[in-house]
């Protein structure tokens, strides 16, 4: 018993230890796409015009290819470092890593894309570390002249350093490096690559392995064949389209009836994170997307498939635009999409149909386990509205993502619309989580993955989890709350302006019930009660049609109520004093549980 107890008691550690180390790999992660994403459109820039003007492009120009060399060779490295030491100590901090890459560019004679990742962050610590030092010791007068010597001296330092001692160090591992994939590529192993790529893109790590690892190796070896498969690894769109195609013929419930959007957002848009929540509902499926990646690299080695640069995003469209002008090369391209799709697609289709649950089941299950993950982390399973019930004078919202692109872009543009229709006048936007910056009046919302990073960026914001930016109904809480705080009201303050409906009885509030105008019932659920809602619904309307009563019956999410007095609302009692404070018309009746209410036969009994 004792060694039991003691298991027991270390459990916990382990656990957070295990979190914590994900969450850690996820930072450094983010750290080294922070450098190469900002500067995206420079890589598409110079992919473009190798593209267009290089002998054997779309339009030859031997004038307009001499940017091509001084572009791989100084621009595109000096932005990296510029970004890394910008993320370190701002805009002093890129300046001082821009000089100190310059040292390791110039001192070998490869493409300095990982030296740049190295000393650009190191040049904006030294200064960083200066400024700590000293800033507080110089003399009033001497501020200018002190910062600008000081960045030059220690950038001066940094750049010799970097010519004489880590250029030859990073290029050497950079050879090393390049030489491993080559040896990887030319005994057809590459495919392996995607048996750990596929599920770390799902773990939000996606950005971190296509532009911190394979885009730097992939621009070098670009530079020398004019393309690489490197590009193709983590961008295909094959093996997430698989799966949304799956979902849409054989899934069941709101997911198949999402996955038709999706697909358009995946295979168009580039939006990848649109599949991670129709992998993670089924965790089988994380063998379709390994199986869908291995298919499209084996067919893209076998056909000889390259980029001429980095597809951002990942859109099908994206893919094309960087391809080399070689016909054999669209259609290798196109041949591995297809094949990554079907293989994904077979073996998705295979885990859905012989799923046995309905989509009532399904939705069930997803609120059971969002409730059981949630106090699996010590957290309140109804954690938006606890957040927002705490979090006063909201003046801005920001949806923070690992790259502050793609998802976290469609999640602020959905509550965006949200907040102008609920006549809010706030500003919602979206950045990368290592753009945070903590200040009053901020709420944050983020993937529940990215949670803890997020708090760490910004302890003093509020902060909302989610675990999908594009359909979340923690959306409608907040609107609620926030709609709340602005007519001067909140929970407890409803409550204790009406303590009369706080001692009502259920007979109460069904003698207070219009019935003679009520030709709708919605069940009103939030994240955390989706299942018991549906079944809820399912429910009383099969009682309603055993008594031929014709009453529409819904399952509602806040932001979807009709503002009408034909309309009832039955809810908990948490939510209900959310309707009565939000909306003037509806009729609310307030229950326990929706499942286990008691009064439900005379509720149906008095519906006409």
């Amino acid at each position: 018993m004792f060694a039991l107890e003691a298991k027991s008691a270390n459990t916990p550690a382990t656990e957070k230890k295990k979190f914590n180390l994900k969450a850690g790999m996820q930072s450094f992660g983010t750290k080294l796409s922070g450098m190469v994403l900002p500067n995206i459109g420079a890589f598409i820039a110079w992919g473009l015009i190798t593209a267009i003007f290089l002998k054997g492009g779309w339009l030859p120009n031997a004038q307009l290819a001499k940017m091509i060399t001084p572009m791989v060779t100084y621009l595109l490295p000096l932005l990296i470092a510029f970004s890394g030491g910008s993320m370190v100590a701002g805009h002093r901090g890129g300046v001082v890593g821009a000089i100190a890459a310059m040292g390791v560019i110039v001192g070998t004679n490869v493409p300095m894309f990982i030296g740049a990742m190295v000393m650009g962050p190191l040049g904006g610590w030294c200064i960083k570390k200066w400024d700590d030092r000293v800033q507080d010791k110089i003399r009033q007068g001497f501020e200018m002249l002190v910062n600008n010597f000081s960045a030059g001296i220690i950038g001066m330092l940094l750049a010799i350093v970097g010519f004489f001692l880590m250029g030859p160090i990073i290029s050497g591992l950079t050879n090393a490096m390049a030489a491993g994939v080559d040896w990887i590529i030319n005994h057809g192993l590459l495919w392996l690559a995607n048996i750990f790529i596929e599920p770390a893109k799902i773990l939000f790590l996606n950005n971190a392995i296509n532009q911190g690892i394979l885009t730097p190796l992939g621009i070098q070896a670009a530079a020398e064949h004019g393309k690489s498969i490197l590009f193709l690894l983590e961008p295909d769109p094959g093996p997430g389209l698989g799966v949304l195609l799956a979902f849409a013929l054989f899934g069941k419930g709101a997911a198949k009836g999402s996955a038709p959007s999706a697909i358009i957002i995946h295979f168009l848009g580039g939006i990848h994170e649109i599949y991670f929540p129709y992998v993670l509902m089924k965790p089988a499926l994380f063998l379709s997307v390994m199986a869908g990646g291995v298919t499209g690299t084996t067919l893209f080695s076998i056909f000889n498939v390259g980029l001429k640069s980095s597809p951002s995003p990942g859109s099908i469209l994206s893919l094309l635009a960087m391809s080399p002008v070689n016909i054999g090369n669209y259609i290798g391209l196109i041949v591995g999409v297809t094949g990554a799709t079907a293989v994904s697609f077979l073996i998705s289709a295979f885990i859905l149909r012989r799923d046995k649950g309905t989509g009532d089941e399904l939705a069930a299950s997803e609120a059971k386990m969002k409730s059981m993950k949630a106090e699996a982390k010590g957290q309140d399973v109804a954690a938006a509205k606890d957040v927002m019930s705490q979090a006063k004078g909201i003046k801005q919202i920001i949806f923070a993502c690992d790259a502050g692109m793609g998802s976290s872009a469609m999640g602020a543009s959905i509550l965006r619309d949200k907040v102008k229709k609920a006549g809010l006048d706030l500003s919602v936007t979206n950045t990368a989580i290592s753009n945070l910056q903590d200040k009053p009046g901020l709420l944050v919302v983020t993937q529940e993955e990215l949670a803890d990073r997020a708090k760490k960026q910004t302890p003093d914001a509020a902060h909302v989890a989610v675990e999908n930016f594009l359909n979340s109904p923690k959306y409608d809480e907040i609107i609620a709350s926030l709609k709340a705080e602005a007519v001067g009201g909140t929970d407890e303050t409803a409550t204790k302006e009406t303590p009369k409906a706080k001692q009502e009885t259920p007979e109460d509030e069904l003698n207070d019930i219009d019935f003679d105008k009520i030709t709708e019932v919605d069940f009103l659920h939030h994240d955390q009660n989706i299942g018991s809602a549906t079944m809820a619904q399912a429910t009383f309307r099969s009682e309603l049609r055993k008594l031929n009563k014709d009453v529409k019956v819904r399952n509602v999410a806040i932001g979807e109520i009709d503002d009408k007095d034909h309309v009832l609302i039955i809810a908990s009692k948490e939510t209900a004093r959310r309707v009565k404070l939000q909306f003037a018309n509806v009729q609310v009746y307030t229950v326990d549980g929706l499942l286990n209410a008691t009064n439900y036969d005379k509720l149906i009994e008095k519906l006409k």
